[in-house]
């Protein structure tokens, strides 16, 4: 069994996470200052030295010195002597990094087809019909066999089905041009953002994330977000499509002597701010079962009134810095966070919650018998990691020496929607009408035949034109599971195929 986690202590009483409840997820809360930047190093930290890889963002840029080890800081040494750690020494973890811009890490990319109608309308800040709209599209593009990778793919179908709405209405509804213009804007704005560089292959490969070291320890991947936190519903997005595929891509693991994987999502209000009630919905089935996938999700936040309350009762694990009461709404986050802990005749927590200083918190982990131990107040060890930002040296040392380093870095553009209808819209009329052995206009009841007259119907296919059409409805099929399951699918039964 592997061994309890020490991660604070309170006098001489030690505050253990056990390894094995450590997938029951958790919540690191606390206002601006308090420590919970150092708590989340400590804790991934330790997740790390058994072997178990980490996901964290990096919001502010200060968790990339993790890959170098600790020393000199007098104040970590002032804290090791108080809390009498034996033992401890200064050491790195083994880390990746991450960057959507590609700037301070290996390339992050999903595609369009990937992240999917639900996830994508939000991130465009799209109303229901808009969404219904681009619902619509995905679904055209299914049904035509044609990928959708980058964002030229998108406006080219938009565009596509713009041109093309009245033979489409009977099938998909109708498809508007006020609506596809607000689309064709929200596009242009995620531009403007740089978040399209989100978009495109080599896709990310989740196994890439889930890697130990030559030593056993868990690699800690670190996705830089100061840059990308400017673009607030795309940094939630992105988050919380990583965690919907991790659910779909891992088998059930039942009870497990540690999580496969830990990931931390900091400020996380993000996730959850103007989210419609369906994602809400979602959102809280994933959080509910991917635990059952060896996989805990922690939630880093300055109020714990910033998770609905179906989340927050689902976060076993927890690690309370000071909150401050300066107004209403704050004296009520203490309140509700004072309730949520065990009771200790020993502590006043709603008292104690405004008074604990830089590091201190108060700390309840879950038991043996997955019970909540009786709140402590404890000051939560320090990193043996360098507390602080790499600089631009470093950081840049650690990218090019990673076994990942070249994989990501070059753009890979193959045949998707763009390049297909491109190539339609300059072939001849006749060069459209025999592409692939039919008409594609008398698909509509629009065609006409090699004499200039209308077609009522299809010519009799060539038996190696049968087997053709066949297999691309094979993998049109394929791809239409995908496609239709949309992030966040899976939880209702869908599964895909790689």
């Amino acid at each position: 069994m592997t061994q309890p986690m020490l991660i604070a202590k309170a006098g001489e009483i030690e505050l253990n996470l056990l390894p094995r409840m450590a997938n029951r997820h958790g919540l690191i809360a606390g206002a601006t200052g308090t420590g919970k930047t150092v708590t989340l190093q400590t804790l991934t930290e330790h997740f790390s030295r058994i072997g178990v890889p980490v996901f964290m963002a990096d919001v502010k840029g200060d968790l990339s010195g993790m890959g170098i080890a600790g020393g000199d800081n007098a104040r970590v040494d002032a804290r090791v002597t108080q809390l009498g750690l034996q033992g401890f020494s200064y050491t790195a973890s083994p880390v990746t990094f991450w960057d959507v811009f590609g700037t301070k890490g290996h390339p992050v990319r999903t595609t369009i087809s990937e992240l999917g109608p639900l996830l994508l309308s939000r991130m465009l800040n799209l109303n229901d019909v808009q969404a219904g709209v681009l619902t619509a599209i995905f679904k055209i593009a299914d049904d035509q066999g044609m990928l959708l990778l980058d964002l030229k793919d998108l406006r080219a179908m938009l565009q596509h089905a713009s041109e093309n709405a009245a033979e489409y209405m009977a099938t998909y509804g109708n498809i508007s041009p006020a609506s596809v213009g607000a689309v064709q804007r929200s596009l242009l704005q995620l531009e403007h953002e740089s978040a399209d560089k989100l978009f495109g292959e080599p896709a990310l490969n989740l196994d890439d994330f889930m890697q130990t070291d030559a030593q056993g320890h868990g690699v800690v991947n670190i996705l830089a977000a100061d840059t990308l936190y400017n673009s607030p519903r795309v940094y939630a997005t992105l988050l919380l499509w990583l965690l919907s595929e991790l659910f779909e891509r891992l088998p059930e693991a039942g009870d497990l002597d540690k999580p496969k994987l830990v990931f931390f999502f900091d400020e996380a209000h993000l996730l959850f701010n103007d989210a419609p009630d369906a994602l809400l919905d979602k959102i809280e089935q994933v959080v509910r079962l991917i635990r059952s996938k060896g996989v805990g999700v922690y939630f880093v936040s300055q109020n714990p009134l910033d998770i609905p309350d179906v989340v927050l009762g689902q976060l076993g694990n927890r690690v309370q810095h000071a909150l401050r009461a300066f107004t209403p709404r704050d004296q009520k986050a203490v309140r509700a966070a004072a309730e949520t802990f065990r009771a200790n005749a020993g502590v006043d927590v709603a008292t104690v919650i405004t008074e604990l200083g830089v590091g201190e918190a108060l700390v309840s982990f879950l038991d043996e018998e997955g019970r909540p131990t009786p709140v402590e107040r404890a000051f939560v060890c320090p990193p043996q990691s360098r507390v602080g930002p790499a600089t631009d040296v470093e950081r840049s040392q650690m990218i090019n020496g990673s076994v990942l380093f070249g994989l990501y870095e070059k753009i890979v553009d193959r045949e998707s929607a763009y390049e297909i209808l491109k190539g339609r819209a300059e072939q001849s009329p006749e060069q459209a009408e025999g592409e692939q052995g039919f008409d594609w206009g008398g698909i509509f009841g629009g065609g006409r035949d090699p004499q200039g007259r209308k077609s009522v119907g299809r010519r009799r296919d060539t038996m190696l034109e049968t087997v053709a059409k066949s297999a691309a409805r094979t993998i049109g099929s394929e791809l239409g599971r995908q496609v239709l399951r949309g992030v966040l699918g899976s939880i209702l039964g869908g599964k895909r195929h790689l």
